[in-house]
């Protein structure tokens, strides 16, 4: 047995402790880090060959490993750009170079420019909607113009309505779409409503319904643009211009519903772009009314961003629509704790961790976005104070062996003296 032996024994022994009491040191550090995931040391023996009778003391290796594949707890917040992934799955940043990694820290922001950047100041990367992502380069840093005034145009609208069934048919000479245009004309309809709506440019643009019965289970519908109307008339007669469009409507027997518009089943009319959905008008045996609900608005500001579960992240607007923006892509690989960790808490694709794979939140093998949540730091106070002692009574008794194996250097020394 070689003394010098024991003594470089008792030497990886304390390396080995200290390493250990590194990993305990950063994990401690780290506790309050968002989504730090702990490292930890593993030990295995260092094998010398051995002859005969005599022993050759080896010593201890060590390895670091990484509890990357391990979430931590989310935790609520008040901001809802703060966003946590429950399951699998990274953020795609990228920092001031350019350079791509994966993340777990979602504690992000808008900054000066109108990226979503986190704490560690890494830019939060995504898709346009309806996109497809499968690398690095299928995405780009998600850009909210916060100071842009915003109009979206009217689209879409519906009609809720009722039609009196026992209401009388006016003469067909003064039927609105007969005699709108005309001054001296001696205009009959039986109800009369307004929808409003949204140009592309944000302008307001009313038009005027009338609905007018013509014969049993039929009814004319007429629509105006309302800035060609009288201002001087009560009724709005007459236009400077004729109806945009005029519908016949007919209703069956059986419910009182809609069958037809104009003798088609689609229960659409299209005005100037604007599909107002009749589906829900009825004649029934009480008072008329009609409710139009339309989408757009006039041009407002950004009030807040959303992002739903999906990772679809949308503007709410003063006026409170919402308008989806763009979609956050996750990106994973097979071996998670093989990942390279970097400064900023961010890990970069090795060959031991396998290529990254990426897709949307909720689909299968990733998962979800908590908005309004972080993910807090993995590690155990109390399991790490455990390991700071156990490092400590090690460390101290492999510095006894080393101590020994001195005294005894110094015996076979004073044998000579």
């Amino acid at each position: 047995m070689s003394i010098y032996g024991t003594m470089k024994t008792a030497v990886s022994g304390m390396n080995a402790q200290a390493n250990r009491l590194s990993t305990v040191g950063d994990n401690i550090a780290n506790a309050n880090t968002t989504a730090y995931k702990k490292v930890s040391t593993a030990f295995a023996t260092f094998v010398l060959p051995n002859a005969g009778t005599a022993y050759n003391s080896g010593g201890v290796t060590t390895t670091v490993t990484n509890s990357i594949s391990q979430q931590g707890t989310l935790t609520p917040t008040t901001s809802e750009t703060d966003l946590a992934i429950s399951g699998e799955g990274f953020f795609a940043v990228q920092d001031a170079s350019g350079t791509s990694y994966l993340t777990r820290v979602g504690s992000f922001a808008l900054d000066e420019s109108g990226y979503l950047v986190n704490a560690n100041g890494f830019t939060l990367l995504g898709t346009s909607i309806g996109g497809s992502v499968n690398t690095f380069s299928d995405m780009e840093p998600i850009q909210i113009k916060a100071y842009e005034v915003t109009a979206v145009p009217t689209t879409k609208a519906s009609v809720t309505a009722n039609l009196d069934k026992t209401a009388t048919a006016p003469a067909a000479a003064t039927l609105p779409s007969a005699a709108g245009t005309t001054a001296s004309a001696t205009v009959n309809y039986n109800l009369k409503t307004s929808m409003t709506t949204y140009d592309a440019g944000g302008s307001k643009v009313v038009y005027d319904l009338y609905y007018t019965k013509t014969a049993d289970q039929t009814w004319e519908l007429s629509i105006f643009d309302n800035a060609t109307a009288d201002p001087s008339s009560s009724t709005g007669f007459p236009y400077s211009a004729g109806p945009v469009t005029t519908r016949t409507l007919t209703f069956n027997t059986t419910n009182f519903g809609l069958d037809s518009v104009s003798g088609s089943t689609d229960m659409t009319v299209d005005v100037n772009g604007i599909m107002i959905d009749l589906t829900a008008a009825t004649q029934l045996d009480t008072d008329s009314f009609s409710k139009v609900s339309a989408d757009g608005s006039a041009p407002s500001s950004l009030q807040k961003l959303t992002v739903d579960d999906k990772g679809v992240v949308y503007a709410v607007y003063e006026s409170g629509n919402t308008a989806a923006l763009a979609q956050i892509a996750l990106g994973t690989v097979v071996a998670p704790d093989n990942l390279q960790m970097s400064t900023g808490n961010v890990y970069s694709v090795t060959s031991d961790s396998g290529a990254a794979i990426f897709g949307f939140p909720g689909e299968p093998g990733f998962g979800v976005v908590e908005s309004g949540s972080l993910e807090s730091s993995n590690v155990d106070l109390a399991s790490e104070l455990t390991e700071m002692i156990e490092a400590q009574r090690s460390y101290t008794a492999n510095s006894k062996v080393f101590q020994t194996g001195a005294d005894v250097m110094d015996v076979l020394i004073n044998l000579k003296r």
